[in-house]
């Protein structure tokens, strides 16, 4: 059976956190004397009562939490919450609770995806709730990731559990310690990135925005030109913080208590991570100077930008890469759902899956042309068993499965094809923008219709919490006793 106090009592918990949060705007609107107070102030006390009612009913001495109710849990977690931080959207942008919900959806999984336009215009308020929203959703990820996920050996991410791992080395030997330590990590990257965009033109207010939206790879902006409305310096220093979010922050942790960059250098998801940025930014800016006339300066500043925020799964708009030709739509095409570093902020289905996959094709050629050989397959140095290699496998189907579900979904509800494609895909991989006149760079989600906007959304939570934690939902034996 589900132990339903219990999961009550966590929501109910969830939502006072949710309703704390919303007293950062409403107490800046309020202070500024700008719009939001009144509806913000609304919004903290239906959260505060509905919390309440969930801790009242949940409340008991016998709290216990097994495998089956951390499923349930960790999907309702998500689902509810998006539920009360939407009210904001609702009565300050008097949007519909679709549109509402789909925007915080969007927001906490940190997607990016928007129905919002005139950004430029408005309330202070909730532009700050926006990019909340998202930096909250980034580091809620990355604690569940490495503390809740593993536990669950959902889409291989048991192969990152901290006890079994090589970058634990007994620096935070419980789950609660290594949330507080990766919290500071990301508390410390915040106030850097608020820094350099500050000091490359950013206003404050536009800075701590966007740093808030940068590290936790979610792309949310305070203007419609999203990142093309600031100076080249907060090109680049978008593109460092987007990297650092692509990275895996226990990495962080251990570098930092080492004193030493050594161990991010020596992963090989880094390095891969790395190496294909490096490689995809090159080759698009080689593409644009010589196809599309650019200056060399400007295209290698433009390329790298894009390619991280596509392949972070960032969504901030520098630029129509759509436009740039037949090679650089196809190569984001595909950099779209690769997705970077396991343990990161970051969506898609990450690098290391590609990787383990690469070593396990290698170990069958290498079978073929030595059958009596005995081959042992390696991954950072250390033996990848089967169950880590049947995850990886059901997780990357049942990814492009999903996809494949809602992209027909879309086009049954008279989307076109490239829409409907791309739309599924920027969902489960949390991208952000898709491709097209409609959603793409330049566009956004608000002239779909209302079913679209539910399946995307849903899509939405699916890709955050790596999709096993919420099809095994649908399977009747979980519900059995």
């Amino acid at each position: 059976m589900v132990n339903y106090r219990p999961i009550l009592f966590v929501l109910g918990l969830v939502l006072s956190k949710i309703a704390l949060f919303m007293y950062v705007p409403t107490l800046m609107a309020f202070f500024t004397g700008t719009d939001g107070f009144i509806e913000f102030g609304q919004a903290v006390i239906i959260t505060h009562i509905a919390s309440f009612i969930l801790l009242t009913l949940g409340r008991t001495k016998d709290f216990r939490l097994g495998v089956r109710d951390m499923f349930l849990l960790t999907s309702l977690v998500w689902t509810i919450a998006s539920c009360f931080a939407a009210l904001p959207f609702m009565f300050i942008n008097h949007i519909s609770f679709t549109d509402a919900y789909f925007e915080t959806m969007s927001g906490i999984t940190t997607t990016g995806s928007t129905v919002l336009s005139h950004l430029d215009d408005m309330a202070p308020s909730i532009l700050l709730w926006r990019s909340t929203l998202q930096w909250i959703g980034g580091v809620g990820f990355i604690v569940m990731a490495v503390a809740i996920l593993p536990m669950l050996n959902v889409g291989g991410m048991k192969l990152f559990q901290t006890e079994s791992s090589d970058w634990s080395d007994k620096s935070s030997p419980r789950a609660k310690n290594v949330a507080k330590n990766i919290v500071w990590v990301y508390l410390i990257l915040t106030l850097l990135c608020v820094l350099g965009y500050f000091y490359t033109g950013m206003g404050w207010f536009d800075a701590i925005n966007h740093a808030f939206t940068t590290l936790s790879t979610g792309g949310y902006s305070t203007s419609d030109q999203s990142m093309n409305h600031f100076s080249n310096g907060s090109h680049w220093v978008g593109s460092l913080f987007m990297f650092l979010g692509g990275l895996p922050f226990l990495l962080f942790v251990t570098a930092l208590r080492k004193k030493s960059l050594t161990t991010l250098l020596r992963d090989a998801q880094v390095r891969g991570f790395a190496y294909l940025v490096l490689s995809s930014s090159l080759l698009i800016a080689l593409w644009m100077t010589f196809k599309d006339h650019y200056d060399f300066a400007d295209a290698i500043r433009i390329s790298t930008f894009n390619i991280i925020s596509v392949l972070t799964t960032t969504g901030f708009g520098l630029d129509d890469f759509t436009s740039w030709g037949g090679l650089p739509t196809v190569i984001f095409f595909f950099l779209m759902i690769t997705g970077a570093c396991s343990g990161s902020t970051a969506g898609g289905i990450k690098i290391f899956r590609f990787q383990i996959a690469s070593t396990l094709l290698n170990k069958q050629m290498m079978r073929l042309i030595h059958p009596s050989g005995v081959f042992v397959q390696r991954y950072n140095q250390r033996p990848v068993n089967d169950d880590i290699v049947r995850s990886v496998v059901a997780f990357v189907l049942t990814f492009v499965l999903t996809i494949m579900f809602i992209a027909g979904c879309l086009s049954a509800l008279g989307l076109d094809p490239t829409t409907s494609i791309t739309g599924a895909m920027t969902a489960v991989a949390n991208v952000g923008p898709g491709m097209g006149s409609v959603i793409g760079p330049t566009g956004n989600f608000a002239p779909l219709p209302d079913a679209a906007k539910w399946l995307l959304s849903f899509g939405m939570l699916m890709g955050r919490l790596e999709i096993l934690t919420i099809l095994v939902l649908f399977f009747p034996a979980f519900w059995r006793t």
